[in-house]
């Protein structure tokens, strides 16, 4: 393959920009919502090592699997099988900003946020990149730990302990990923096949995987009222969550009822982006609750 001189485009794209601003504004919340507040610029620069680390973990990610990108539709035009960045490069440059990410979140923010940051860059790149996404069609499953611990890493910056609230965060994030990509793979099975992917629909087929769509819709959508038992929140919080919970449930259960194959295609893809609104707003309403509470103080909702 011939290879052109690559662009800063290609080194930011290596980044994977759009999963890397749902870890920054997720792990921004955390921040928001520990009990330990800490001066903006030292936020930021927080903020700032999480979105490296993130993304140094999607330059890995794509380093690893350029080979199946390049039989991937949907990944086919990523900058190593589109020929803008050689393998080498990614690789080097991957490596370069998760140490720097790393290494900074240490000595300017905390030791304790730094090691999780560590860990979920390994557990992206090795554990679920290398290990888990060729050989399982449990690959998201666990493999979506490491898109859950940011808004956890977020917690720690500031220096708080390890509470239930960070973990139902992670609980959170982790729940809402199967139901997420197995949308997706629904409708890109062809693809998964033709790269040796083992993703659900393709080893026990779409009517299994509808079923269990459904059955971590509701779980997650448990684990999205959990906050509200434990004090967390107020109702401001719970009824808007309950409502969009309820939506998630009733659109996988119109996933489960399809009968044809251009039906199920739509319910996933309505599925899949919706899912992606979903979370953004249940972060959202985290945020507003906290707001509200820290400048109103609860008056009206308990």
């Amino acid at each position: 393959m011939e290879y052109t001189s690559s662009s800063v485009r290609d080194f930011y794209d290596l980044m994977k920009p759009r999963v890397m601003s749902l870890v920054i504004f997720t792990s921004f919340v955390g921040l928001v919502l520990s009990p330990i507040n800490i001066h903006p610029f030292i936020a930021l620069i927080a903020i700032i090592c999480i979105a490296i680390g993130a993304g140094a973990s999607g330059v890995l990610n794509m380093w690893y699997d350029s080979d199946i990108d390049g039989l991937m539709k949907r990944t086919i035009n990523r900058p190593i099988p589109a020929g803008n960045i050689n393998k080498s490069e990614a690789f080097t440059y991957g490596m370069v900003i998760s140490a720097g990410s790393v290494v900074i979140m240490g000595i300017l923010i905390n030791w304790s946020a730094s090691f999780l940051l560590a860990f979920t860059i390994f557990f992206y790149a090795v554990i679920y990149t290398m290990w888990l996404k060729r050989r399982t069609m449990q690959n998201i499953v666990i493999g979506g730990a490491a898109g859950a611990f940011p808004p956890v890493i977020g917690w720690l910056s500031t220096g708080a302990p390890i509470t239930i609230e960070p973990i139902i965060l992670f609980l959170i994030i982790f729940l809402w990923t199967p139901p997420h990509f197995w949308a997706l793979a629904i409708v890109t099975s062809g693809d998964y096949e033709k790269a040796s992917i083992p993703m659900m629909p393709n080893v026990v087929g779409d009517n299994y995987t509808k079923r269990q769509i459904v059955y971590y819709s509701v779980i997650m959508s448990i684990s999205v009222i959990l906050p509200y038992y434990i004090g967390m929140v107020s109702i401001l919080y719970l009824i808007p969550a309950i409502i969009l919970s309820l939506i998630f449930i009733i659109i996988s259960l119109q996933l489960l009822k399809s009968s044809d194959n251009q039906k199920q295609k739509k319910y996933s893809k309505k599925l899949f982006l919706y899912s992606i609104l979903y979370l953004f707003l249940i972060y959202i309403l985290f945020l507003i609750d906290y707001g509200y509470r820290f400048y109103f103080g609860g008056l009206i909702f308990s």
